[in-house]
């Protein structure tokens, strides 16, 4: 895909390049999104790219976050359409994991962790809090979402790496690691607004 050569906003330059870092990463993998295979897919410079990502650590931690505030966008609308005990769990679990297998981003920051950028689950830590002090005023429910939150990414992260050779070396389907996050989850859920029950 090539798309024509316009004038852009500095924002519409910096969206369609994250546009295009992300089809590159799902087409070819973490060590391809470099400045240069992104400013051809976009018909730009590099030295365009480079003012807008400093480098190629940079427009991978850029694209880190572009991912994460996208998928924790869709859950956040998933979450609000529901009260919080009746939450489609299975559906959240679904795009967490889809996000770190299909959409790549489970590939993106382990390529960034093995190549010395040392925060690069920073952004998507982030765009995490951001949803959950969106969603949770309450202290109590707050810790409760960040503690399944901290599992369910572990377990995406871990599936997306290794989650298919092992479900087939233990003879298991390959969603089994689904299914146990979202039991984890939900029973975990609810446990905590049974406890909330007055007495």
């Amino acid at each position: 895909m090539s798309i024509v050569k316009k004038r852009l906003s500095p924002e519409e330059s910096r969206f369609v390049a994250l546009q295009a870092a992300r089809e590159i990463l799902i087409e070819t993998g973490p060590a391809a999104v470099t400045l240069k295979a992104v400013a051809g897919r976009i018909d730009r410079t590099h030295a365009n790219l480079l003012h807008h990502f400093g480098s190629a650590a940079g427009l991978q931690k850029a694209l880190a976050a572009y991912l994460a505030e996208t998928v924790c966008a869709t859950i956040g609308e998933k979450m609000a359409a529901s009260p919080p005990g009746e939450r489609n769990v299975r559906e959240i679990v679904d795009l967490a994991f889809d996000a770190f297998d299909s959409g790549g981003a489970g590939a993106l920051a382990t390529w960034m962790a093995a190549t010395g950028n040392d925060d690069a689950l920073d952004p998507i830590v982030d765009a995490i809090h951001k949803l959950i002090d969106g969603m949770a005023p309450d202290a109590h429910e707050k810790r409760l979402m960040h503690e399944d939150t901290l599992a369910l990414v572990l377990m995406a992260l871990g599936d997306a790496q290794l989650g298919g050779a092992m479900a087939e070396a233990l003879g298991l389907p390959r969603d089994t690691a689904r299914a146990l996050a979202c039991e984890l989850i939900t029973g975990r859920i609810a446990n905590f607004w049974a406890a909330q029950k007055p007495k």
